[in-house]
């Protein structure tokens, strides 16, 4: 197949190669080959050379994390099971009953979760254990995702990825620079205020911790929660504390929303969207627009 092949030529290419031996369903081809132009496009994009069946499995993971921002459940589950397919039958790059772990969207958080306000989170924090609870506070002040608490590291330890980003980030506010794993393998730099700071140092793990979240493996540094953990535990603690839960996703929500207030005092809107939207680490500036609902 030629380097240059068109998106929808190289989904049809392994199709063409799954259709009827490893797939007899015509309805399961059809949206399976829909699945792979989406993803033949960001191959594309992402100028992998050797396009859509060049695409390894951690290439894929990248795509999926980040699509996960724009669709929804359903819509992410098929293109994984069309690219695990690929990725098992025509290329072979997983064994036979390998699987691509689950990426959960967070597209239909975006659309439906809504954000708390500085008390609220307080009370919330106030019916955790200590160590959920500090990890709330880090959430909320420096933007989190549940995934992202578990790779906490100082900023000395672990650089972050070059990017572009504005003069204005993290202005008006003080503290200590960790980095962070986020959406598509992304190491970005989240400021943590210093006296949370400083009783995130006093968890410090001797050794670094392996951890399993969601079917992703962690090396974490510190002795607080994450992941799914810490997003039960916040569930649960704001239905005790509020009555109700938007989960914990709603945290982001909360620091778009004040961090947008605060830069507005100085900048324009648009240039406000998008140090916000760096802060967070989303892909696109109009991702942090929903945020502000």
């Amino acid at each position: 197949m030629a380097k240059f092949s068109s998106p929808e030529k190289q989904a049809a290419s392994v199709m063409k190669a799954l259709q009827g031996s490893v797939l007899p369903s015509i309805g399961t081809v059809r949206n399976y080959e829909q699945a792979l132009t989406r993803v033949a496009e960001y191959a594309r994009e992402q100028r992998i050379e050797g396009g859509l069946r060049a695409m390894n499995p951690a290439q894929v993971l990248t795509y999926l994390e980040q699509r996960g921002e724009e669709v929804g459940q359903k819509t992410l589950d098929m293109e994984r099971q069309a690219a695990q397919c690929m990725l098992q039958h025509v290329t072979q790059q997983l064994q036979q009953g390998e699987r691509l772990p689950v990426i959960r969207s967070e597209h239909a958080q975006v659309l439906t979760s809504r954000a708390y306000t500085t008390a609220q989170i307080g009370l919330i924090a106030a019916a955790q254990t200590e160590r959920n609870a500090l990890a709330t506070e880090i959430a909320h002040t420096a933007g989190l995702r549940a995934h992202e608490l578990l790779t906490l590291r100082p900023t000395a330890e672990r650089p972050a990825d070059e990017r572009p980003a504005s003069e204005q980030k993290f202005s008006g506010r003080e503290g200590q620079c960790y980095t962070v794993q986020g959406k598509g393998g992304l190491c970005r730099e989240v400021l943590i205020p210093r006296h949370l700071s400083e009783r995130l140092e006093s968890q410090r793990l001797a050794l670094p911790q392996a951890v399993t979240d969601r079917g992703i493996h962690y090396q974490q540094h510190y002795h607080i929660n994450g992941g799914q953990r810490w997003s039960a535990s916040f569930s649960a603690a704001a239905t005790r504390a509020l009555g109700w839960s938007s989960g914990a996703h709603g945290l982001r929500h909360s620091y778009a929303q004040e961090r947008m207030s605060e830069l507005q005092r100085t900048l324009h809107r648009d240039d406000a969207l998008r140090v916000v939207s760096q802060e967070l680490g989303h892909f696109r500036p109009e991702i942090t627009e929903v945020y502000l609902r």
